[in-house]
């Protein structure tokens, strides 16, 4: 009888732990995380941190889910999904953000950023963050912002060079989806042509377009230098971006659960920036070895005697959310 005891004791306990340890499976989540680019650019660096923080913070319960190069579609698309709560996590510029949010364009203005050390400092500042998350708090529903991100400075790419703005006269140039693009190149004297980032490559090859612009990892990883071989370096704009989570996902989650997605975020917006210069850095190496011409002394007076005023007037069209962001951005040394 004692043995059946010890016998039956021991099945309940292996039972027991089988039942405890099948609870703690399902507590692990995986959670998509979306984004149109490479996973080698500073997108992947970006998922890479905020994706091993949450690990690390809830303990392996909550995992990131990658899905890079426009796998769940473009941002524009993207961003309706976080919305509605089919995707829990994206990355998208903050141009494409100005399709749910038009004042986040002031994120995209022309010479807004003198150089990659004060991109960095910018968007890793606090009180730029807030100003950010308060403009899409108050102006989009479904979701909101966590983090700043940037992939560096935007260059123009092209089968020509451009040295100076009167080289921009007629050029057709493919712009992103925030107005401020739509103001800017015909202010240069170029033509604008819109399309999403995918279709890029095919039209610069077949002469639908003469220009695009884009961070110099984004060129590499994507190719375009097979297509438009000489790469000037304008830095006329920044590439930022926003990561957001969908509200749906949000409201499901403890506020333990909230403050590590936060954490895992803010720790993302710290450390990306200054790696994702690097990246641009060590891409640029790259494409001189490759054979690709690079523009490096581009005599940027010309734009930016035009893009400066535009930079009080268009942020004060844009409404007070882009003119309170531009100042901060414009004050930091």
């Amino acid at each position: 009888m004692g043995g059946l005891r010890k016998i039956l004791g021991a099945a309940a306990a292996a039972s027991a732990i089988l039942v405890a340890a099948s609870a703690n499976a399902q507590e692990v989540k995986h959670y998509r995380f979306a984004y149109d680019q490479p996973k080698t650019t500073g997108y992947g660096i970006l998922g890479d941190i905020f994706g091993d923080k949450l690990k690390e913070l809830s303990k392996g319960t909550m995992l990131i889910d990658q899905y890079a190069g426009a796998q769940l579609g473009q941002e524009p698309q993207v961003l309706q999904l976080v919305k509605s709560g089919d995707i829990e996590f994206c990355i998208s510029s903050s141009a494409n953000a100005a399709t749910l949010s038009p004042e986040a364009g002031v994120m995209s203005m022309h010479f807004l950023f003198r150089s990659e050390a004060h991109l960095i400092k910018a968007i890793a500042d606090p009180e730029v963050s807030r100003a950010v998350k308060a403009m899409i708090a108050e102006t989009v529903q479904g979701t909101h912002v966590i983090a700043l991100a940037t992939l560096g400075l935007r260059d123009m790419y092209s089968k020509r060079e451009i040295r100076k703005i009167e080289d921009m006269k007629g050029l057709k140039v493919r712009v992103q989806a925030t107005p401020t693009e739509d103001v800017m190149f015909p202010a240069y004297g170029a033509q604008i042509v819109h399309m999403p980032f995918g279709s890029v490559y095919t039209s610069l090859q077949t002469g639908v377009m003469d220009v695009a612009e884009n961070g110099v990892n984004v060129y590499l990883a994507n190719k375009h230098y097979e297509v438009a071989p000489v790469l000037s370096m304008t830095e006329h704009e920044a590439n930022n971006s926003l990561v957001w989570v969908s509200d749906k996902l949000w409201n499901s989650l403890t506020p333990e659960q909230q403050g590590w997605v936060q954490a895992a975020a803010d720790e993302a917006n710290q450390k990306q920036p200054a790696k994702a210069i690097e990246l641009e850095h060590q891409s640029l190496s790259k494409l001189k070895s490759i054979g690709v011409k690079v523009v490096a002394d581009v005599d940027k007076s010309g734009f930016t005697a035009i893009a400066d005023p535009y930079l009080d007037k268009l942020s004060r069209q844009l409404g007070p959310h882009a003119e309170k962001i531009k100042t901060l951005i414009r004050a930091i040394n």
